[in-house]
């Protein structure tokens, strides 16, 4: 996804002059042209997560469109308080793209690791949480959004499902209707679910937009058993329908990253199998609950 935002990002400096690109010492490569023909819009400040937040809301407020990027745990938690206060706080728009959440640098250890991202942002009002599968749906879902004066949470992946659909900013896609499970997955887990599902009668949901979230293709599921896979620690998505539906009641079970500290060392895919988000233990949980009575 990473080749992918350097090429949809400098089509944009290319062709909107009012977007502004700041680095935090990550994607200098793939922007190297970007910074050597529009010095005055790419820039490259460094590590200093916390002032390039704050720079991006002076930038909004001079009817600029500023985009950041850095790694997940420093754009997000070690910045955390200026994307409430400088930019949420104040309504005013920025996009913020990261990459390496989760486990995605599983070698580099917790330092790098960020699966509580997404649940952290969730809680600030009026912030907007995207959560792309594949390249090409990056490429929609920020074209659509990154100049709607709001401030945007692209988590960009190193992985990526095996095809891209059709995608739309606060929609989600029903790809399949049947039985009584329901099953939102949530950007990259979609291809885990998909080979976990295949034969089974289920309903498949598919979510890249966290926060607003799509409230309208979900409500004639809710007599049913609803299962949501998230690929970060459980729970946003689950907070964000009670918040809409305060009295909702329903079969509601969860995968996702289990709240506890990564302390062995593999690529994604062995950390994936290790905590239960990979095809075959998304499958049993799966059965089990098509098995319940």
């Amino acid at each position: 996804m990473r080749g992918q935002f350097v090429k949809t990002v400098s089509k944009l400096i290319q062709n909107d002059d009012r977007v502004v690109l700041l680095l935090g010492d990550i994607g200098v490569y793939g922007f190297r042209d970007m910074l050597t023909n529009y010095p005055q819009r790419a820039y490259n400040i460094g590590i200093l997560e916390q002032s390039t937040i704050s720079l991006s809301a002076g930038l909004s407020l001079s009817n600029l469109i500023p985009i950041i990027h850095t790694i997940a745990p420093f754009i997000v938690e070690r910045a955390l308080e200026q994307i409430k206060v400088d930019l949420c706080y104040q309504g005013l728009g920025s996009n913020l793209v990261s990459v390496g959440a989760s486990y995605d640098y599983a070698a580099l250890g917790c330092t790098h690791h960020c699966p509580a991202d997404i649940p952290t942002l969730n809680e600030i009002p009026g912030i907007e949480l995207i959560v792309p599968g594949h390249p090409d749906e990056f490429d929609k879902l920020f074209n659509q959004n990154y100049d709607n004066d709001k401030t945007s949470y692209f988590r960009l992946s190193e992985s990526k499902n095996n095809q891209s659909y059709n995608v739309e900013f606060g929609k989600n896609i029903i790809l399949q209707e049947k039985g009584e499970v329901v099953i939102i997955a949530v950007g990259t887990t979609l291809k885990a679910v998909l080979e976990a599902s295949s034969n089974l009668d289920v309903t498949i949901i598919y979510c890249t937009t966290i926060k607003p979230f799509d409230f309208s293709s979900i409500k004639k599921f809710l007599n049913k058993k609803i299962l949501i896979v998230e690929p970060f620690y459980s729970g946003p998505i689950l907070t964000n329908i009670h918040r809409e539906l305060s009295n909702l009641s329903g079969n509601f079970s969860m995968i996702g990253v289990p709240n506890n500290f990564i302390n062995k060392y593999g690529n994604k895919d062995d950390i994936d199998k290790m905590i239960g988000l990979d095809s075959e233990a998304i499958k049993k949980r799966i059965l089990r609950i098509i098995n319940e009575k």
